[in-house]
Parts: structure tokens; sequence; C-alpha cells
């Protein structure tokens, strides 16, 4: 074979290798490419759970728990009952202010005074009256008759007379009204004379013979009739002989109608008190 020959054989052949290499090459590009131009996949961090801690790079000893003895359970103290103190007032039950049935003949407004059993009555209409429990005049003080409401006084001052002070020196001669004052919270004065229907700042005194002649009601008694009753008012007060009532069922001032004459002209005024001793009239003192 020529020369010639022999070199167009080696051109073949050595064509093909070549389109080999260069395909090999191209297609080696076109996957680096590929490669590259590809986002990386993301991988999902997985988040720790809140309630797993991480694992400590060095050991942690737990000290072992202590056991404590059991202790007895402490009882509760119960408290005990709470007492009420009743009032001075509500002591004594029976002169505690209250409406009673009274079946009396005078006209509704009028103030009948027990002295012997130590009750002032307010007649009201249908044969009722407030009662409230009284103290009265003590021995040698006490009088009856009929008076009138003459004026009517809130917290009144208190000027004891010569004739008070001169048995009780110690006494002051002025004292304003006041908690403090004997008269207390308020003062009905009867007629011309200087006896009242009063309140009293010693409450423990209701039920008794201890003042000059004047008639007392606690304060809160006194408030309440001071409101009730109005000037001119007719106050009858009962003799201490009067509380034995005449007959079963006659209400306390039926002992009136026994003293009073027929003909009203001959009553006592309404500026005469009857006094049942020969003291003259007299403040209260306690």
């Amino acid at each position: 074979m020529g020369k010639r020959a022999k070199r167009g054989k080696t051109e073949t052949l050595a064509l093909p290798v070549a389109g080999r290499v260069a395909i090999g090459a191209v297609a080696a590009a076109a996957l680096g490419y590929g490669l590259l131009s590809r986002p990386a996949s993301v991988q999902p961090i997985r988040k720790q759970a809140a309630h797993q801690a991480p694992a400590p790079s060095t050991p942690i000893h737990v000290a072992a728990p202590v056991q404590v003895p059991a202790q007895a359970p402490v009882p509760i103290p119960v408290p005990a009952p709470r007492i009420e103190t009743p009032a001075v007032a509500d002591a004594p039950g029976k002169f505690v202010r209250q409406v009673v049935d009274y079946v009396s003949h005078q006209p509704p407004g009028t103030v009948v005074i027990d002295t012997g059993n130590t009750f002032l009555y307010l007649v009201l209409n249908g044969g009722q009256a407030v009662r409230y429990g009284i103290g009265v005049g003590r021995e040698g003080f006490t009088w009856s008759g009929e008076q009138v409401v003459a004026r009517k006084t809130e917290w009144p001052d208190w000027r004891p007379p010569a004739e008070m002070i001169s048995r009780q020196p110690y006494l002051p001669r002025f004292m304003a009204g006041g908690p403090g004052n004997p008269l207390g919270a308020r003062a009905m004065y009867l007629g011309d004379t200087e006896y009242r229907i009063h309140g009293t700042n010693k409450p423990d005194t209701i039920g008794k013979r201890v003042s000059s002649g004047c008639i007392r009601l606690t304060n809160d008694d006194v408030m309440d009739l001071y409101d009730r009753v109005k000037v001119g008012a007719k106050v009858i007060v009962l003799p201490a002989q009067a509380a034995h009532r005449p007959f079963p069922g006659a209400p306390p001032d039926a002992a009136v109608s026994s003293q009073e004459p027929a003909s009203p002209s001959s009553r006592p005024s309404a500026a005469n008190a009857q006094p049942q001793s020969s003291r003259p009239k007299m403040a209260d003192a306690q």
C-alpha cells in the first residue's frame, strides 16, 4: 500500500476518536453546569422540644429526697359564739318601749304618768297607748296633778335651783346641754313648775325612785316621746296610791275619774301641781 493510502486510513480512524473526546467534554461541561445551577436542598431544622433540655456536658449529681416525718394535723380552734350584750334600756324587759292595749277616757295625745308602777303612757287611738319605762321622784319628792306641756327643748341646759344647791353644794351652778348633762337629750317643761319630763345619762335608774320630782326616760325614749307630744298636751300625774287599779282590767288612769269632781271648773289648773310633800318644787339633780 502506498503512503497516501496509509495516511488516509489514519486520518479516517483519528476523526472518530476526536469526536468522542469532544462529545465527552461537552457532556461533562453540561453536567457540571447542571449541578452548579441546581439549588441545594435545604434540610429542615428540627426544633428541640421545650421540655427536652440538651444533654449536659458534665454529669449532674441529684441529691436524694429528704424524708420529712409526717406531722399530726393541728386542730383548728372554733371561735366562741358571739354574745350580744343587750342595750341598757332593754335590760329590764318590762320597761322596753312598746305599744300596749290601753282603754282610756282621755283624748289621744294625753300623757298619763303612773307613778306607782313607773310607767308613762301616751294615749293613742283605738284603745292603745305607747308605754315607756320611767324613773320618778324619790320619797318625799313625789307629786300628782294635771299639767300641760308648756315648752320643749332639745339638749337642754341645767341650772340647779338654790334649794338643791343648799342640799348638794357640790353641784355645778350651770351645765350646758350635752351627753353629760343629767337632763339628757330632750326636756318637756310642765306648766310653770320646775318639773320636767326629760332624758337621762343614767339609764340604769329607769324603774326607780331617784329624782327630785322630775320624770325621766332613757334618751332614746325621750326623743321618741318628744317627737310625738305637742306643746299644750295634757299631762296627768297619778298619785302613787292610785297605782292600784279600782277593778280588774281598768286602765291605770281610771283612778283619776274617782278624784276628779263632776264640774270641770273645780279641777286642778294647768299651772298647779299637787306635791305629796311639803318640800318646794325642785329640778332633778340626778
